[in-house]
């Protein structure tokens, strides 16, 4: 059983650890979904833990379908992730039609397999017009894994997909189950799709330990309190570990 878990600093990371996490995906702005991670934190990562780290290849928020530009700044992004010793990226490229991106897909898994990286199919797969197509084409150019909550919101809600998901990968790539994932909820994931890979991020918040609270200037959304500072919980992770340990 994999317990993946996603961070966007390095205070999370000893914290998902600690949790039990088995794997780590690394990223920056979580409350964006993840974007790329900075060459810098990369590094810092992997010198930081024997946990195998995957980084995030998302070069902006928003929609999948990306430029010329934009795929040939993941492919560096892959080159950074390689230079920082990491053991795999994480990406998704859909075409405007709403099908995975064949071609673009297959630029950056060959490129990650040519730097010994693994990859991870990541949850635009949830908006593929044809997600079971998609795996299928991913399983012949050698994609690692998907990531996927079925179609659904959250996980929990789309068990019946991520079951067909692991029959038409059959074994020959993992379905790792993510969104809404949780120490209630990943025994009942399992028992109802045999999925042995999960993915969560444990979400909570810390406050600053500014002495000084500035009440004047707002850093960005309104809605965004500068002085929280979102982390890993420990105990969510390790409640989660702990479900899947005595599968």
């Amino acid at each position: 059983m994999q317990l993946e878990v996603c961070i966007d600093n390095l205070e999370s990371l000893e914290y998902a650890e600690l949790g039990g996490a088995t794997r780590i995906e690394l990223c920056s702005s979580l409350a964006l979904g993840g974007l790329t991670p900075s060459l810098g934190f990369m590094k810092l990562a992997a010198n930081s833990t024997q946990l195998p780290i995957y980084a995030m290849i998302r070069p902006r928020q928003g929609d999948f379908l990306y430029s010329k530009q934009e795929i040939e700044s993941m492919l560096m992004d892959i080159e950074a992730a390689a230079e920082a010793n990491l053991q795999g990226v994480v990406f998704g490229i859909l075409s405007a039609d709403g099908k995975m991106d064949i071609d673009a897909t297959k630029q950056l898994i060959a490129k990650a397999k040519e730097l010994n990286l693994g990859t991870t199919f990541h949850r635009a797969i949830d908006q593929c017009k044809n997600p079971l197509e998609a795996i299928k084409q991913l399983s012949d150019i050698g994609c690692e894994r998907v990531l996927s909550s079925g179609l659904a919101n959250q996980a929990p809600e789309g068990v019946d997909v991520l079951r067909q998901m692991v029959e038409v990968a059959n074994g020959q790539l993992a379905i790792m189950a993510g969104a809404g994932v949780n120490a209630e909820n990943i025994r009942h994931i399992h028992q109802q799709t045999k999925i042995e890979e999960f993915h969560m991020s444990g979400k909570s918040a810390r406050q600053s330990a500014m002495e000084y609270i500035s009440s004047q200037a707002q850093m960005g959304a309104n809605s965004i309190d500068d002085f929280s500072i979102p982390v890993t919980n420990t105990t969510a992770i390790s409640k989660a570990k702990q479900q899947l340990d005595i599968l």
